[in-house]
């Protein structure tokens, strides 16, 4: 059951990476980088929980158990 859980939050952070890859080179995001310097938040949202949950995934997939 715990593996199974991880293998879907794994998949599910890899799947955010890639939302937060396509939102940071969408238009809008690419012209508020372009005024500010800095990627969108959005952006940087969908990174952060995207390696969260898959680092959380992995823990589940490969901790030991008790």
């Amino acid at each position: 059951m715990q593996k199974g859980i991880g293998v879907i939050c794994l998949v599910i952070g890899v799947l955010l990476l890639v939302w937060g890859h396509d939102v940071a080179n969408s238009i809008g995001s690419q012209v508020e980088k372009a005024f500010t310097g800095a990627p969108a938040d959005k952006a940087t949202y969908f990174f952060l929980a995207g390696v969260g949950l898959g680092l959380f995934g992995l823990l589940l997939i490969f901790g030991k158990r008790k």
